[in-house]
């Protein structure tokens, strides 16, 4: 394996700043992993690991989505600047700034997952694959799936939650700890949280601009703008070779997943059974060889 270089910076995008992060040779005649983000409004850093790729020969691109982590944060716009494609159009112009855009595979996670899944709908020349990983076809399923997953969460627990949600009162202590059962099953099952995690967890809490307006004050209770989203009438446009991953206790679910298992052509399924929402965090060594087994079937 050979020891990966990092290169850091930003790209300019309507007057803002993308930031990126660059793991390894662009130039080793391999295609560059783009990473995107869960979120929206978290930061790349829980999915670092990513970067270990690297040392297998591939190029690996980390980024921030507008609105948080390295770039420009915004907090003096309409609710109706944040959109899906605003960050369709960031992706595109982060693509063709760093010169990738003729050879390259996209690795989506949870709302990155759909993003990526919309890209690869318009069949861009230069996309070679696509993983989508831990993702939801469409909020419909998300919310009905969460409120099943909520329904099995200790007595007193979804109570809990409920009775805030109805009062408004979601930014309560008693909220938070009522929420973190859910996280802690359905999220991420390592305890304590890994310090990467953390650190995305944290970013959104501290900025809460682009999550709160199109998700929601957290990943079971959507009450954003893009509650009614749904990538399902796109999938069958998917014409690159595409890897779904999930975990077995995922909040992202069997049911979630299943339209991207049978609407895209070419999609094949892997389930992690120790898993809930971040496998390449729960079981890092399954997770990289199925990663690396399906990027080195692209070659």
């Amino acid at each position: 394996m050979t020891v990966a270089s990092t290169v850091t910076g930003s790209v300019s995008f309507r007057g803002y700043r993308t930031w990126y992060r660059i793991t390894g040779d662009q130039r080793n005649g391999r295609p560059v992993l783009v990473v995107l983000h869960g979120g929206p409004g978290s930061s790349h850093d829980y999915l670092l690991s990513l970067a270990g790729l690297a040392r297998h020969g591939w190029p690996v691109v980390h980024y921030d989505q507008l609105g948080n982590g390295g770039s420009s944060h915004i907090k003096d716009q309409a609710s109706d600047f944040w959109t899906v494609e605003l960050f369709l159009a960031e992706l595109d112009n982060l693509l063709q700034q760093l010169g990738v855009d003729s050879d390259y595979v996209l690795f989506g996670q949870s709302w990155g997952g759909m993003l990526a899944a919309a890209h690869a709908a318009g069949r861009p020349a230069g996309l070679r694959g696509l993983v989508i990983a831990n993702a939801p076809a469409s909020y419909s399923l998300w919310l009905r799936e969460a409120e099943r997953l909520r329904a099995a969460l200790p007595p007193g627990v979804n109570e809990t939650l409920r009775r805030h949600e109805v009062a408004g009162t979601t930014d309560s202590a008693e909220y938070f700890t009522a929420m973190r059962v859910f996280y802690d099953r359905h999220v991420c099952r390592i305890d304590p949280w890994p310090r990467d995690y953390y650190a995305s967890f944290m970013e959104i809490y501290n900025n809460p601009t682009v999550y709160f307006t199109m998700n929601g004050p957290n990943e079971f209770h959507v009450t954003g703008t893009l509650r009614d989203w749904t990538v399902e009438p796109l999938l069958p446009r998917i014409a690159v070779p595409t890897l779904l991953l999930s975990g077995r206790h995922d909040e992202a679910t069997p049911a979630t997943v299943q339209p991207y298992q049978d609407l895209i052509p070419t999609a094949r399924w892997e389930i992690f059974e120790e898993s809930s929402h971040v496998p390449h965090l729960e079981e890092p060594e399954r997770f990289d060889a199925v990663l690396l087994a399906f990027l080195n079937e692209l070659t």
